[in-house]
């Protein structure tokens, strides 16, 4: 690309030429109206925190609604989408969305409930294999988790839970030092397939190849990655693993969350776990015997009645992931974000910008972070973008900036309203 194209390409007339030429689904979309800037809506880059409701979900949601309001109790077997096995809708999507079986996967409770729920059966440490491992950098509730875990179990979370750091000078985890520390005292692999902070996409094949070879299971927390890049947790063979469905699924803050349990572990009657009403076979619940006989999947893992218009806007969510495909959009993402990037190199140099993201396209998901130096936080900048330019990025103390654009709703000038606010707001020589 030459020059003058390049220069064309960064400036406004070239992002809205590049969303003619790669639209993305915006129209599905709520977009917030802005706080202020020229544009009426915002330029929202915080998907990774809470994904944008779309329109049908309103719509579907009120439907689940009056079919109580019509039926009553009734509604279990005669509503439009009857509640009794409502969760089975759900079932084959997110089954199609991380790459595996239906019979492996579950939408059910929330991400962090799901984490332990699993880790009753997967967590099972000795004298000799104890230690769990996570990223330094882990979401803190994956932290709290695991630390609760090992104190559960007897021992000193402290000994126990070996928190993996970069190395001097860097930002992300290299895939040759997580092996390195995968040894015979290790009973627990749970990383983030994405970082939450970083937005690193980890090795997850890899990775989970060698957790195994060093005799532990391996599990992930996909609160990043699902919605975001391809999963193939099947084929991976990866043991367990669980995400939430707020962020880049768009389900609304608080949504369900989904569960993965290999079918290799499926129905082994050694694995421990906690049971409740909805863990028994389906055909046999109303029978009301008094001892659970648990089917071969992972619906064995559900405890209680499913909330049904709490599932309602995670199944509009799914559907719609269907009829685009992740595949699909994960292309746009790259596209997306690679522009972004590109806008970002030049805006960087003399500010005291500095994005912490992988360079390379496969080794990231739909974010870039930047860590921001000088007098300001990243709350103080994250609060002028907003109110002075519309661009909604999300914030995590005291210096990383988070910018995700989203394949579904995002667009390039977004990307160009960011990186233009950020020239304007951050002084060079800061």
């Amino acid at each position: 690309m030459s020059a003058a194209a390049a220069a064309e390409a960064e400036s406004e007339s070239g992002a809205r030429s590049l969303d003619a030429a790669d639209p993305g689904h915006r129209e599905l979309f709520d977009i917030p109206r802005a706080d202020g800037g020229p544009y009426p809506d915002v330029a929202y880059f915080a998907g990774n925190s809470l994904g944008l409701r779309p329109k049908a979900t309103r719509t579907e949601l009120l439907e689940d609604l009056d079919s109580w309001a019509a039926l009553g109790v009734e509604g279990h077997l005669d509503a439009a989408r009857p509640w009794l096995p409502y969760h089975e809708l759900l079932t084959g999507p997110a089954s199609r969305l991380v790459g595996a079986l239906p019979s492996e996967t579950v939408v059910m409770n929330s991400l962090t409930v799901n984490l332990h729920l699993l880790m009753v059966s997967f967590y099972r440490p000795t004298p000799e294999r104890f230690r769990i491992v996570i990223e330094d950098s882990a979401f803190p509730s994956d932290s709290y988790a695991v630390r609760s875990q090992a104190r559960f179990h007897g021992f000193d979370p402290d000994d126990v839970v070996v928190r993996l750091r970069p190395r001097e000078g860097e930002d992300c985890l290299r895939t040759a030092d997580v092996v390195e520390r995968l040894g015979s005292d290790v009973a627990l692999v749970l990383l983030g397939g994405v970082n939450y902070l970083t937005g690193e996409l980890m090795d997850i094949p890899a990775i989970t190849v060698a957790g195994h070879a060093a005799g532990a299971v391996v599990g992930w927390d996909l609160a990043h990655a699902a919605g975001n890049v391809p999963l193939t947790l099947h084929d991976w063979d990866v043991d367990f693993a669980a995400w939430c469905s707020y962020k880049y699924l768009n389900s609304g803050p608080g949504a369900l969350a989904g569960a993965f349990v290999h079918e290799r572990h499926l129905g082994d009657p050694s694995l421990q776990r906690f049971e409740g009403w909805w863990s028994t076979d389906a055909a046999s619940r109303f029978e009301m015997a008094a001892v659970s006989r648990p089917p071969a999947s992972v619906d064995a893992w559900q405890v209680s009645n499913p909330p049904i218009f709490s599932m309602s806007p995670v199944r509009t969510s799914l559907e719609l992931f269907d009829k685009v495909g992740i595949g699909t959009l994960r292309e746009r993402s790259v596209r997306l974000t690679a522009y972004l990037e590109r806008l970002l190199a030049g805006v960087t140099p003399g500010r005291p910008l500095q994005v912490i993201t992988p360079t390379d396209p496969a080794s990231r998901g739909a974010q870039l972070s930047l860590r921001i130096g000088g007098a300001r936080t990243a709350g103080e900048l994250a609060k002028v973008l907003r109110f002075e330019f519309g661009v909604i990025a999300d914030a995590r103390e005291p210096d990383v900036l988070r910018l995700a654009p989203v394949p579904l709703y995002s667009t390039y000038h977004d990307c160009w309203r960011a990186a233009q606010a950020l020239a304007e707001t951050v002084p060079e020589n800061a």
